[in-house]
């Protein structure tokens, strides 16, 4: 008899995963997604995300009755009234996500138990080049440091290996550390007569 745990292994259905890989290496275009944000300015450095519908495993997806909303803001010295996270800190929170989730998905792969794991990430900015004060100084980060506390049952040298294959397979992390086209496009509406 198989129990509820020999089923799973970190939180996810091995068998399910096993049969998406195998769904995926027999038809390659179920692969290809298209995620999907729209954003709506507010006031100031305040804006609002919403993130509901996306493309993927050759369809539109119908899973979710409900838009996720994010609000952005900024801190007072930034000149904002901390309505939510800043963008930047978002960036952290997606590449936090991102990183853990790999390293979950990867670990279940390899057979590995996961007990704990947790994340901390700082970056640091120079807002000159925000600003346009200092054309030297880029502008965004220019260094993003993950510091992960992991404890599974495995080895060392199996959960560095793990962790080096997670950061090289991370899709947040892998778009931060290379350069990728990023169009932005005025649109243009009728002028109402």
């Amino acid at each position: 008899m198989t129990t509820r745990q020999e089923q799973t292994r970190n939180g996810l259905n091995v068998q399910q995963m096993v049969q998406t890989v195998e769904a995926i290496k027999n038809d390659p275009s179920l692969a290809r997604f298209e995620f999907r944000a729209r954003n709506q300015w507010i006031n100031g450095g305040e804006n609002r995300s919403t993130i509901k519908d996306f493309y993927g495993a050759g369809a539109e997806d119908s899973s979710r009755t409900m838009s996720f909303e994010f609000i952005n803001g900024e801190p007072p010295v930034l000149l904002g009234g901390n309505e939510g996270a800043n963008p930047v800190e978002f960036l952290l929170h997606a590449l936090a996500g991102c990183v853990t989730t790999t390293t979950v998905l990867h670990a279940a792969a390899r057979g590995i138990q996961i007990h704990r794991l947790s994340t901390e990430l700082a970056g640091t900015i120079d807002v000159q080049g925000l600003l346009d004060l200092d054309a030297s100084v880029p502008v965004g980060y220019e260094q993003i440091r993950i510091k992960m506390d992991i404890e599974a049952d495995c080895s060392d040298a199996e959960l560095d290996d793990l962790l080096a294959f997670a950061q090289a397979h991370s899709p947040v992390c892998n778009t931060v550390c290379r350069p990728v086209p990023v169009t932005v496009e005025r649109v243009r509406h009728a002028n109402a007569a």
